[in-house]
């Protein structure tokens, strides 16, 4: 049994790792809460961009576009977007866990696949795989617009120039704050927006659009891309904090439950060694006798 001294100290060390954890929980908390509504404020604009990208498409000649060009897919690249930090539960390996999954789906198939990651985390628990070929490290503490239109920038050019058929992001899809699933979504080429089943009926009409439809969707494309990439990394960025928070409230009440334990070990072996020292004097009287 270990002495009184060592289960003194381990206790000691746990209540402090438990004033950590709880440290850590109330500044994920706060950090939540801005990166949630940062999150469902740019949804709106999303949902608006998707109407806007639904309509255009609807009727134009996707052939015209270089960015909508559907081919033979032989090289896949997948962005896989994952935060820069740890301490979050399995929230990052489940998204890497899709990610190998896809990657075995789509070499099956005689594919080549390559990836880029965005965040410090994918970057180190896929560069074992040697496919990554380009890795943003260090942004999703503080990203903005400009990061996810460089993203977009050299995924259309590799798109482009033919080094890849089709484009997927991988991230984290925030549904609440005690749940966040791993998503995929189509990048490349670009699909036609298509309204969602269960939408109530819109009001719609034939639109004459100056200048042509073919100039807009020109502009539009590449603000979408940004967009959609955007998105993702807003997506994550709150993921990433509630799942913190959850990580680091079940650690606070696991060092609670080791407290209790060893509070009790302590009990028994401070008994112990009462008990001891009781049968010492005992033993010394009944000699004396």
């Amino acid at each position: 049994m270990a002495s009184l001294k060592e289960v003194k100290t381990k206790i000691a060390g746990v209540k402090k790792t438990a004033q950590i954890t709880k440290a850590m929980n109330m500044v994920a908390a706060a950090k939540l809460r801005g990166a949630q509504e940062k999150m469902e404020s740019f949804r709106p604009y999303t949902a608006k961009f998707n109407d806007a990208m639904s309509n255009l498409s609807g009727g134009a000649n996707t052939n015209a576009f270089p960015l909508m060009e559907e081919r033979a897919v032989k090289a896949v690249e997948l962005v896989v977007v994952t935060s820069d930090r740890g301490l979050c539960g399995s929230f990052n390996a489940n998204i890497v866990k899709l990610v190998m999954k896809k990657i075995d789906e789509y070499e099956s198939e005689g594919k080549t696949v390559s990836l880029v990651c965005v965040g410090k985390k994918g970057h180190q628990l896929l560069k074992k795989t040697g496919k990554v070929r380009k890795s943003y490290r260090d942004i999703m503490g503080n990203f903005q617009m400009f990061n996810a239109r460089e993203i977009a920038t050299d995924l259309t050019q590799q798109f482009l120039g033919g080094n890849s058929d089709k484009v997927e992001i991988i991230y984290g899809a925030f549904q609440s704050v005690a749940r966040q699933v791993p998503a995929m979504s189509s990048f490349l080429p670009v699909q036609p927006v298509e309204a969602e089943e269960n939408a109530a009926p819109k009001i719609s009409g034939d639109y004459i659009y100056e200048p042509s439809t073919e100039e807009i969707m020109d502009v539009l494309q590449p603000l979408y891309l940004n967009v959609v990439i955007y998105h993702a990394m807003l997506e994550v960025g709150a993921c990433e904090h509630a799942a913190r928070m959850t990580a680091m409230d079940n650690a606070t009440s696991a060092c609670k439950d080791i407290v209790a334990n060893l509070t009790v070990v302590y009990n028994k072996a401070r008994q112990a060694a009462v008990t001891n020292e009781l049968m010492d004097i005992v033993g010394g009287a009944e000699a004396l006798k």
